[in-house]
C-alpha cells in the first residue's frame, strides 16, 4: 500500500510540476507574442483602410518596435516584469520540492 501512496504522491508532484512549467512558458511566451499580434492586427487596420498588406507591414513593423523600444526603455518595467517570472520558477520549484517531504513521510 505504501508502494501505492508513494507513486499517487510522486504523481501530483509531476502533474504540479507540469502545471508550474506551462505557466512559466505561457507567461513569457506571451511577450513574444503580444507584440506580432499587434503587427498582425495593425495590417489588417491597415488593410481595411484601403493599404495593400505588404505596404501596412512596412508601416506596423516600425509602429510596433517603436512601441517595444518604449516599453524596454521605461526605468524597472523589464527588471519586473522578469522578476515576476523569476518568482513564478521558483515558487513552482518549492512546491514540486514540498512533495519530497510528503513521500519521505508516506515510505516512513
Amino acid at each position: 500500500m505504501k508502494k501505492v501512496n508513494v507513486g499517487l504522491v510522486r504523481l501530483l508532484q509531476f502533474v504540479v510540476f507540469v502545471l508550474f512549467t506551462f505557466i512559466v512558458i505561457a507567461y513569457f511566451g506571451a511577450f513574444v507574442l503580444l507584440p506580432l499580434d499587434a503587427i498582425a492586427l495593425l495590417i489588417k487596420l491597415l488593410g481595411v483602410i484601403g493599404l495593400h498588406g505588404f505596404i501596412g507591414a512596412l508601416i506596423a513593423i516600425p509602429a510596433v518596435g517603436y512601441l517595444c523600444l518604449i516599453v524596454y526603455k521605461t526605468p524597472s518595467l523589464t527588471k519586473v516584469i522578469i522578476d515576476t517570472g523569476v518568482d513564478l520558477v521558483k515558487t513552482g520549484k518549492l512546491r514540486v520540492e514540498a512533495f519530497n517531504e510528503i513521500a519521505e513521510a508516506v515510505k516512513a
